[in-house]
């Protein structure tokens, strides 16, 4: 526990006021993790700050906690805080409701797939913080429904998947325009579980000499995390899940797939095999996903198969399992992924579904945590046969890789004939031309008169 929690502080020793105090011992907490117990003192000071820890570590409340304090009651439109997906938009606007239990600062989500209306009613309330994705928030503010002019907080929750996915540009701008016409800067920042040398740039570009606190130096997963792989081919990985899900006794199962088409491809034979699967992806309704992610909240689902983008606001305390059934290209993604489970000192379990042309994948994915993830043999189950069309591809590179290989024969092209013998000396080494090109440019060529 000391490796997630700072054991010799208390939240009360953190500066917080007696209203959020209370709150937080309504939810049974009392110690604060490693970056709850640095970030929260440093953001109390007005202090722009760069903070890296390891998921499930409790980074939402170390921004959250201060902004609460902060920001005065009747203060409306005070903080934005920008995150990368829907799903963690509404998760973080539901803990600071939690956080803000006997605290008058509220917040509202804004994001895109949900009707503008109902939105724009919450902004016109007068809340305290906003919540929400670059893409609304930028459209919310030019249709002149969140204003910028009184924006003194700025907060960016897991800005590495929101540069991953492309909201570069829109975070610049935005964070270029808060404080309105004032052009006083808000106080500004970035949590993460890494931070990479764009991040740092991009941070320290819109930062007044930030202070950077990073509590994952040793390695960027928790020791809860009990990691593990398994070899497999790839035709067999369906089976393997099917086998894991039927011999384990997991609360919870997330499985990440790389793509939306094998997120539903995999859900169906999950489900054929008489397991209570889910599937949620970005090409899913919100209404559905939405479902989904309430059925999950409530405990009212087993096993969730995810893409990457739409899992970034699972944040649930249940899940035990979380399982790689495709490793993801960039290592970064994993430590998101696994991040998963484990939260706030609990145990949990990763597997990842390893093929044969993945060892060099999995040994990045081990430097990047600083970390061996041992191997895994999995009792009972036994690898199919090869497909025929796999086999069939098989056989017939073997039979190029089998054949003599194929040289120009130059001998064959020595001429005999004087007449030969004075063509060949015009191409040495080389093939003769036996006719004339099948194109030829057209028009005419000047030449020079002598």
């Amino acid at each position: 526990m000391d490796e997630i929690f700072h054991t010799q502080t208390v939240f009360a020793d953190l500066g917080l006021s007696p209203e959020i105090l209370r709150g937080l011992d309504d939810l049974g907490f009392t110690r604060p993790t490693h970056i709850q117990a640095q970030l929260i003192p440093v953001a109390l000071t007005g202090k722009d700050v760069l903070g890296q820890a390891k998921t499930g570590t409790g980074k939402t409340a170390a921004f959250g906690l201060p902004l609460l304090q902060m920001i005065e009651p009747d203060e409306a439109l005070a903080a934005m805080v920008l995150v990368p997906t829907r799903e963690l938009a509404v998760q973080v606007t539901a803990e600071f409701a939690d956080l803000a239990k006997y605290h008058p600062v509220k917040a509202v989500t804004v994001y895109g797939g949900q009707a503008i209306r109902s939105q724009v009613e919450a902004l016109r309330s007068g809340p305290g913080i906003v919540v929400g994705t670059p893409g609304r928030v930028m459209d919310m503010h030019q249709r002149g429904y969140l204003s910028y002019e009184n924006m003194r907080y700025a907060v960016l929750d897991e800005v590495d998947r929101m540069l991953d996915i492309g909201f570069r540009e829109d975070i610049r701008k935005i964070l270029g325009a808060l404080g309105g016409k004032s052009g006083k800067r808000p106080q500004t920042i970035f949590v993460s579980a890494t931070i990479s040398p764009e991040i740092e740039k991009l941070a320290r570009t819109h930062m007044r000499d930030p202070v950077k606190i990073v509590t994952a130096a040793k390695s960027l997963t928790v020791s809860q995390v009990r990691q593990s792989y398994i070899a497999v081919e790839p035709w067999d990985k369906t089976r393997l899940l099917v086998h894991l899900l039927k011999h384990e006794t997991p609360e919870l199962t997330v499985v990440f797939c790389r793509t939306k088409r094998t997120v539903d491809l995999v859900t169906k034979s999950i489900q054929k095999a008489g397991i209570d699967a889910h599937a949620i992806h970005g090409d899913m309704f919100q209404r559905k996903r939405n479902e989904v992610m309430e059925k999950l909240r409530e405990g009212n689902l087993e096993v969730l198969i995810a893409s990457d983008l739409a899992a970034r606001g699972l944040d649930v305390d249940d899940i035990s399992h979380v399982i790689n059934f495709d490793l993801p290209d960039d290592p970064e993604v994993y430590v998101h992924r696994i991040g998963r489970t484990a939260r706030a000192g609990r145990n949990g379990i990763a597997w990842a579904f390893v093929s044969p042309e993945q060892g060099e994948l999995l040994t990045s994915i081990e430097f990047l945590i600083n970390q061996e993830i041992p191997r895994m043999d999995y009792p009972g189950f036994a690898p199919g046969p090869v497909p025929g069309e796999v086999q069939a591809r098989r056989d017939a590179t073997r039979k190029r890789q089998d054949a003599p290989p194929v040289t120009r024969d130059v001998q064959a092209n020595v001429p005999k004939s004087a007449d030969d013998q004075r063509t060949a000396e015009r191409y040495p080494g080389g093939q003769i031309p036996t006719a004339a090109p099948l194109r030829r440019l057209g028009g005419k060529v000047r030449t020079r008169r002598r």
